[in-house]
């Protein structure tokens, strides 16, 4: 597993869809884009702000119930991909009994909302970036890896937060 971080979001021309990347923290090389729904990423763009909403919200929710019951979040693991999605699991700590752990499994992108309200570490199986980019779908639309690597690299925060 390599640990990573949010390195940004942005919307795929093609799709519209929010992308959210995640970095390798020992290698600025990896990157790994993941799609997601619109909710999900704004609410990862609101915990990367340090934004809150005047009642909880779902993240911020499961977050007050796990506290509420002495559980925090360990870290979050994306752990494989099935089918072209990828497949996440929550690693949950019982605070009052250390040894005990929980795993649930996660859409990454509920996984990642949680474990930035909880600062809690996200590592990703380091085979999923070797095969981090579909590729075959890009190929159908005349566009090279180079160019998707390329387009990865320059896109800024400003490009989500106008399309949202």
């Amino acid at each position: 597993m390599i640990e990573v971080y949010v390195s940004g979001m942005g919307i795929d021309p093609i799709s519209q869809m929010p992308i959210v990347f995640l970095k390798a923290k020992e290698s600025e090389n990896l990157i790994l884009p993941i799609w997601i729904g619109v909710f999900e990423a704004n609410n990862i763009a609101m915990s990367m702000q340090g934004m809150t909403s005047p009642r909880p919200m779902i993240y911020e929710l499961m977050k007050n119930m796990l506290n509420t019951l002495k559980y925090n979040v360990k870290m979050v693991t994306i752990d494989s991909v099935q089918d072209k999605t990828y497949i996440a699991t929550i690693h949950l700590q019982n605070l009052n009994n250390l040894t005990e752990e929980i795993m649930i499994d996660s859409r990454p992108s509920d996984a990642i909302n949680l474990a930035l309200r909880f600062e809690a570490p996200i590592y990703v199986n380091k085979e999923l970036f070797d095969n981090n980019y579909d590729i075959e779908y890009q190929e159908d639309l005349n566009i090279t890896e180079e160019d998707l690597r390329s387009w990865i690299e320059n896109i800024k925060p400003e490009d989500f937060e106008k399309n949202i």
